[in-house]
């Protein structure tokens, strides 16, 4: 099958990453019946009718003293929309994650391309291991915006003109940069998702520094928050100790 492009597809720019919760079975109830099975057995199912602020001391010490299974008796689903070099950082994260992206293979990608914003911090200063990032200056600004822009239309233009001649998706897609557009779906738990933030955001609590490229860590910001109010216990003793995964 031949695609045939549509002459007036233009490129859209974008500096923003979007992550939806689209599934969930995620409570602090999860933890607590998980953990009591160990000493209670079958009553452990009691856990589902009670009030888990009653045990929120609990949660506390599983997370303090790194018992972690009980953390994973739960499931989120998110839809991500992001760059593909974000997309390619994810997939280091495998235990406890599933992932379903989108797929060059099947479909003609469209032409959505990621451009700094003007808060993203452009210039790298120090040693490897030893670094910091800087704002960029206007003229850099301007620089990277207007080269990312006309690489990322010829580039386009490129995937287009063999789409139009026959030649089959996965081969065309090949032209096209990390900059570009895709979508998945990312499921994972409490745990692995805790493992994943302390390694993919910054936060002052953090016991453990981490330095995160900052478009992956939009996406662990935004996944954060809507943990936190599926979970706001667990999600409290996750801050309490030192943001480190159990």
């Amino acid at each position: 099958m031949t695609d045939t492009p549509a002459e007036d597809t233009k490129p859209a720019f974008r500096s923003e990453v979007a992550v939806e919760l689209v599934k969930h079975a995620a409570s602090d109830s999860d933890v607590l019946w998980a953990a009591r099975v160990s000493t209670v057995g079958e009553q452990s199912l009691d856990e589902l009718k009670k009030d888990p602020e009653r045990s929120k001391g609990l949660i506390n010490y599983l997370m303090r003293d790194r018992h972690g299974s009980p953390f994973e008796h739960n499931s989120m689903t998110f839809f991500i929309s992001a760059p593909i070099f974000v997309f390619r950082e994810f997939m280091r994260h495998r235990v406890g994650w599933s992932y379903n992206e989108e797929s060059g293979r099947y479909r003609q990608l469209q032409p959505v391309f990621y451009v700094p914003g003007e808060e993203r911090k452009l210039v790298q200063e120090g040693r490897p291991g030893k670094y910091v990032f800087v704002e960029g200056s206007a003229e850099q600004q301007a620089l990277t915006g207007r080269v990312m822009e006309e690489s990322y239309r010829h580039s386009y233009e490129a995937y287009q003109e063999m789409l139009a001649a026959g030649v089959a998706r996965e081969v065309a897609r090949a032209v096209l940069p990390v900059g570009l557009y895709s979508s998945m779906y990312a499921t994972c738990n409490a745990r692995s998702l805790m493992h994943f933030l302390g390694l993919r955001t910054q936060h002052e609590l953090a016991r453990t520094p981490s330095f995160p490229q900052r478009e992956i860590e939009m996406v662990g910001e935004q996944m954060e928050a809507h943990w936190a109010t599926l979970m706001p216990l667990t999600y409290a003793a996750f801050n309490a100790n030192g943001r480190v995964a159990p």
